[in-house]
């Protein structure tokens, strides 16, 4: 394992107009580091392209391979980062990562983005283990539905949503973080690299690009309201798809939550994708469905 430790940047490390203070965060792609903006002193989060199964650094800061094929995909990934940042600096949304700059140095590229102070909904749901109140659902989850259905009429796929990947800022505002898996609808054919978050990834994730659509993070939307719930990631989508022994939020939680808002999860974790709600839209409308003015009719 120690092959996969990756040499963070030192604090001090001067990156274009940035400063490096620390480390804050790692994933399978990248290094976050807490850094400053040196001409308005602003705090910001420097996202470091620097993917650990293909690429380290050694001790002069320069990245080295351990052969070719490594060296291909590290620059293959490189590219897609680049490409994707630039996209994504495009996408305004109070709920979305406001992207200041990216750009290319140290062999590699850096996305920087406004610092937000908060906590991680994946953290924050294992310390509480679960039992995350229909308030805590209601402030978190219709918000990330509006940026996500930005998301997809600017024709993106998020292709990585889950709580380790939403920031709950004070007061439970949320934000959409990590866009390195995002992928172009209008690239079709080309393959990339897949990431898979068991739980969270639904059916056609597993199966290849050519199937997924504004249902595929729709999916995931519904597993991690679940797991805010129940405190665990749902079953794989592949143990499901052979065998579905995942009992609906309706039956399972419907004595602590009210039913509109489990049937809305259970519609989203349809593992057939075509019997799933379709768009981030259509989720918001059923979440936000008043069951007391569906219940009775119109009184005059």
């Amino acid at each position: 394992m120690s092959s996969e430790k990756r040499e963070p940047l030192p604090s001090g490390t001067r990156l274009d107009y940035y400063k490096v203070h620390k480390l804050i965060g790692s994933g399978g792609f990248s290094l976050i580091y807490l850094g400053e903006e040196e001409d308005s002193h602003d705090e910001v989060a420097i996202k470091e392209y620097m993917p650990k199964r293909f690429g380290n650094r050694n001790e002069k800061g320069e990245i080295i391979f351990a052969n070719e094929e490594a060296k291909d995909k590290f620059y293959r990934g490189l590219r897609l980062f680049f490409l994707e940042a630039k996209a994504l600096a495009m996408l305004r949304h109070p709920n979305i990562v406001n992207v200041r700059n990216c750009f290319l140095d140290n062999e590699t590229a850096y996305l920087v983005m406004d610092y937000q102070p908060g906590k991680n909904l994946g953290r924050y749901i294992k310390r509480r283990k679960g039992g995350l109140s229909t308030r805590f659902l209601m402030t978190v989850f219709p918000p990330l539905l509006d940026a996500l259905e930005l998301i997809h009429n600017a024709q993106h796929l998020h292709l990585d949503i889950k709580p380790g990947n939403i920031h709950i800022r004070p007061g439970g505002r949320p934000l959409l973080l990590d866009f390195g898996a995002v992928y172009h609808l209008s690239t079709e054919g080309k393959k990339k690299a897949q990431v898979i978050t068991p739980g969270f990834s639904p059916i056609e994730q597993y199966r290849g690009i050519s199937k997924v659509g504004p249902w595929t993070d729709i999916y995931a939307i519904g597993a991690s309201m679940r797991t805010c719930i129940e405190g665990k990631p749902p079953p794989t989508a592949i143990e499901r798809h052979a065998k579905d022994t995942m009992v609906p939020a309706v039956e399972a939680f419907g004595k602590r939550y009210p039913r509109h808002i489990l049937q809305a999860i259970d519609h989203a974790m349809e593992i057939d994708p075509q019997k799933r709600i379709q768009s981030a839209a259509l989720l918001l409308k059923q979440l936000n469905k008043d069951p007391a003015k569906s219940g009775a009719r119109k009184a005059g």
